[in-house]
């Protein structure tokens, strides 16, 4: 099986050859990072017409979380080109922070469209190093498809419980692992050394609610989902809040 799946993975690297010579050459990240908000505009539009029911769910009790001010205010770390807002209650303030500096520009799209959402900064800072916010300052951090493609999942979680004030709330929605005995794990296993590079570090196979249990939160309530892409690698889905 281990010779049928590396030759595979060989035949997937050899159609997208041109992006692992970039790679090898430290040369594909620059033009991912730029590329990626152009890419998620569109494709994020699609993710959320498939997954409103789930989104919906998910943010359906934010309000739950304001703080003692009545205000709720919201910390969206991965903001991408801000697919969230549309789903966020009215008034909230947010905070976005993203490593990528290019999503910057493509948020006030997104922001126009979503009046229900009082924007404050965006900063641009790693998931594992949130400096600029200040601990315990937080009543919600919200972070999806996010954690995918970062190294130190450990490191971000613990960033996300020191920026929280004690009985806030992390919720997540996260594409994960398949089924080891299914063919979309198969299908994983055979794009992930190829998907990394058009992912901007994205890795299909990662058993994320693992990390999240670990974790220093006080309850983790999540399920497992499929979302409605047929023959898509990233159809197996999490998603639920932590409470600190």
């Amino acid at each position: 099986m281990a010779l049928h799946i590396a030759f595979f993975q060989l035949c997937v690297a050899i159609i997208a050859l041109p992006i692992h010579i970039l790679a090898v050459l430290g040369l594909w990240s620059p033009i991912a990072k730029k590329a990626m908000p152009y890419l998620l505009e569109r494709v994020t539009r699609t993710y959320n017409k498939y997954m409103k029911n789930y989104k919906e769910e998910l943010f359906s009790n934010l309000n739950d979380f304001k703080g003692p001010s009545g205000e709720l205010k919201v910390l969206e770390l991965g903001c991408g080109t801000g697919a969230n807002f549309q789903f966020y209650p009215s008034g909230c303030k947010v905070i976005c922070v993203d490593p990528n500096p290019n999503f910057k520009s493509f948020l006030g799209k997104s922001l126009a469209e979503s009046d229900n959402v009082h924007f404050q900064d965006f900063l641009v800072a790693p998931g594992e190093n949130m400096h600029q916010v200040a601990s315990g300052s937080m009543d919600v951090v919200i972070c999806t498809l996010v954690l995918c493609s970062v190294e130190n999942i450990d490191a971000i979680l613990a960033e996300i419980h020191r920026v929280l004030r004690p009985g806030g709330a992390y919720y997540f929605l996260e594409h994960v692992t398949a089924d080891p005995s299914s063919w979309r794990y198969f299908f994983q296993i055979i794009l992930d050394p190829t998907w990394k590079h058009i992912g901007d570090g994205c890795k299909l196979t990662k058993q994320t609610w693992k990390y999240l249990e670990r974790t220093k939160f006080s309850d983790v309530k999540y399920k497992h989902v499929l979302a409605p892409f047929k023959w898509s690698p990233v159809r197996d889905h999490i998603f639920g809040y932590a409470l600190k």
